[in-house]
């Protein structure tokens, strides 16, 4: 349970016209329409007139974040990793297709239950499109996960945005650190920007293809949710992943009502 002081919030700006409680308020909004096997569920929202606190109620989840990215070095394994890894597309195929941009992908927002699902939680700054217009200029979530194109203060397509920050993830679950990392914010993003991507030499060759497709620093040309769920390292001594339907999922509980 996520509690919340609603008058506080109010106070809190993000943008110029955005406040905390704003961020809040949409959350919950996304939430309600999204049922999906990877995603973390929202039971109920409780939010009494009488009272300054607002309560959201979310699915429990009884392990930990899908990998360690503090730095160590050394990750999780390759089986592990690529069974996680689909789990991750899985969900960002479902969220994409029903117009949602995640924005704040990274090992913290990704929980693995006790039987080894991956759950996306933390829907705290995305955004829902009604078309597939996803333009967004309001900066992601954390910077070691932030796309070059989000890195230079412009506009920027927030799909292909979750998609470097699943690169970014892949690399730290295999690897155990992040690929881009400075002393300082700004020299995080130069480095995120403008430098080469380190991947060691004897690692597994169509893994290697697969990092630097996700990892690739211009987003025309960045791989696909779709080109990464059917990459032979993805679908190895496995089945391809299911591709998600191209409408809501509207009547599949009663929290779904309103779609």
């Amino acid at each position: 349970m996520q509690a919340f002081y609603k008058s506080r919030l109010s106070k809190i700006r993000v943008t110029s016209s955005e406040t905390a409680w704003t961020d809040v308020l949409r959350e919950v909004s996304i939430m309600k329409i999204l049922e999906h096997p990877n995603i973390i569920n929202l039971i109920e929202v409780i939010d009494d007139p009488d009272s300054d606190r607002f309560f959201m109620v979310l699915e429990y989840v009884e392990g930990n974040q899908v990998c360690d990215a503090s730095g160590k070095r050394g990750g999780i394994g390759e089986e592990t990793s690529r069974r996680r890894l689909r789990d991750i597309i899985s969900g960002l195929i479902y969220l994409h297709t029903h117009g949602v941009v995640h924005g704040d992908i990274k090992p913290e927002n990704l929980l693995v239950t006790k039987n080894g699902a991956v759950k996306i939680g933390d829907f705290s700054i995305s955004h829902a499109f009604e078309d597939d217009n996803d333009l967004l200029w309001r900066s992601p979530g954390t910077p070691v996960f932030t796309a070059p194109e989000c890195c230079v203060g412009l506009n920027y397509h927030g799909k292909t945005a979750d998609i470097w920050a699943l690169g970014v993830t892949l690399y730290c679950m295999i690897l155990g650190y992040c690929p881009f990392i400075g002393e300082t914010l700004q020299d995080t993003y130069e480095k995120i920007v403008h430098s080469a991507l380190y991947i060691p030499e004897d690692l597994d060759p169509e893994l290697k293809e697969l990092l630097y497709g996700l990892l690739c620093k211009d987003p025309s040309e960045r791989m696909t949710l779709e080109s990464a769920a059917r990459h032979s390292w993805v679908t190895r001594e496995t089945d391809p992943l299911p591709q998600s339907p191209d409408k809501c999922i509207c009547g599949a509980s009663t929290r779904n009502s309103s779609c």
